[in-house]
């Protein structure tokens, strides 16, 4: 019986260290009781293993049925108090229009001229998609689910990992091991329960990214490495997507809309090629302050609202460059390159982009 025992509980450890739901972890150990149970009933008497495991089915029954009678008795408990305090039910709404408690959260937004009624309107019935699960994409993520984005998709292939957690503010110590996709939904739709959340756990690929794209109205780029933002790139303008990028690297970051279908330069415009490594170093490698995501990442969030509600002037043809460590920023216009081979020139700069 020991054994049995010594079983469950590795079972559970070995569940839970790797990020296995609780309701799956005691699936395991009912499946393990029923057979030592099953072992019991078919094997004759004397026979090892029945010896290994307690000899008799009996207390391995009685075991069983304690634990169906709490089982039973927690679900009786459950339905009575679902009796007792009915969940309030949430009005209902006409199609098209906002619901009370939806007019009250998203009243700061109504209220101001440039979005109002309408541009709330365009957010709940947008389409986003954010490539990227970590630094960038957290606040991204969040602030989408806050304003009101009414489907928003999120691709990463990556699981949380301890040293995520100084920047990338979505996830939290508990989602250490579990799929940043999965992680980013949970907060968001803790946050905003009326948005779609869609994730996609994989690495975006040149096989699927052109089909995925065209889901979506706006694309925003939050990754850390070159190949993404240039398959990025490419596939966008494809579409006539209006891309989102940004990069960061220790303590400064920058942020463009690209946009040719509308007259501005890619992002190949700007950055032809890929910097050499020593040149443009990971966040892993040169650092990167916990905060600066978070400042670049609203950014993102703030052209990706403009752009879906029509209100101000997005970074269209221009770049905008944070520097943290001297509260610093500048903007500049992108200039043309007419050998572009993939928007054919809309537009350029000499500038180097950042790693992360």
């Amino acid at each position: 019986m020991v054994l049995v025992l010594g079983l469950a509980v590795a079972l559970w450890g070995l569940g839970a260290a790797m990020g296995t739901p609780r309701s799956l972890r005691w699936g395991m150990i009912g499946c393990l009781w029923v057979g030592v149970v099953f072992l019991h009933l078919i094997l004759p008497s004397g026979n090892p293993l029945r010896l290994a495991t307690g000899e008799t089915a009996a207390p391995w029954l009685l075991l069983g049925g304690a634990a169906a009678i709490v089982l039973a008795y927690r679900e009786g408990l459950r339905l009575l108090r679902a009796r007792a305090n009915p969940l309030p039910t949430a009005p209902a709404s006409t199609p098209g229009q906002f619901t009370e408690a939806q007019l009250e959260r998203y009243a700061r937004h109504i209220v101001l001229r440039e979005i109002g009624g309408p541009g709330q309107k365009a957010l709940r019935e947008a389409r986003v998609l954010v490539i990227g699960a970590g630094g960038l994409g957290s606040p991204v993520l969040l602030y989408l689910a806050a304003a009101g984005v009414g489907t928003i998709g999120v691709i990463d292939d990556d699981v949380v990992d301890n040293s995520n957690l100084q920047r990338q503010v979505i996830h939290r110590d508990a989602d250490i091991g579990m799929p940043k996709v999965q992680s980013a939904q949970a907060a968001m739709q803790a946050q905003n329960p009326s948005v779609t959340v869609r994730p996609y756990q994989r690495r975006l690929t040149e096989e699927i990214a052109a089909t995925l794209f065209a889901e979506y109205d706006v694309i925003l780029d939050g990754t850390d490495n070159f190949a993404t933002r240039y398959l990025a790139n490419k596939i966008a303008v494809q579409a006539g997507k209006p891309l989102i990028s940004g990069a960061l690297s220790q303590w400064e970051g920058q942020l463009s809309v690209f946009d040719p279908a509308h007259g501005t330069p890619c992002y190949q415009c700007i950055f032809p090629e890929a910097p050499a490594p020593e040149l443009a170093p990971s966040c892993a490698e040169a650092g990167v302050l916990g905060p600066l995501p978070g400042v670049l990442g609203s950014m993102m969030a703030v052209e990706a609202i403009k752009l879906v509600t029509g209100a101000g002037t997005p970074l269209c043809g221009e770049m905008l460059i944070y520097d943290a460590l001297y509260g610093e920023s500048r903007k500049f216009t992108l200039k043309p390159r007419a050998d572009c081979p993939i928007c054919h020139g809309k537009g350029a700069s000499d500038d180097k982009p950042l790693a992360g």
